[in-house]
């Protein structure tokens, strides 16, 4: 799992197909799901990348991400195909993941 910042999230946003974890350094449910995430097997060609809301000079990611202000609860799940917001979810889960993946992957 890629760890993101002010100056990597939009090239990793750009790819084909990337999976953004959005965060915040006092997630417990967050570290739990990147725990879970460690034994996932990423498909070929999937990106997999997590983001701490309350790092310093993300300014801009939430300007252009302007629906990142009504996430209520992290850890917070969109995927991304080619830049553009495919599918989101809050929370955690392997399954709920690869059924969104599929559903992007094998349409």
């Amino acid at each position: 799992m890629e760890v993101l910042n002010h100056s990597t999230w939009k090239g990793f946003l750009s790819s084909p197909v990337s999976v953004l974890i959005l965060s915040k350094t006092d997630c417990q449910l967050c570290d739990k799901w990147f725990s879970e995430l460690e034994n996932y097997e990423i498909p070929e060609n999937v990106r997999l990348g997590k983001l701490l809301l309350d790092s310093p000079g993300l300014a801009r990611f939430k300007i252009e991400n302007e629906w990142v202000s009504n996430i209520d609860i992290l850890p917070f799940n969109a995927i991304y195909v080619d830049g553009i917001v495919k599918k989101q979810w809050s929370g955690g889960g392997i399954e709920r993941l690869q059924t969104r993946l599929n559903q992007i992957l094998h349409p």
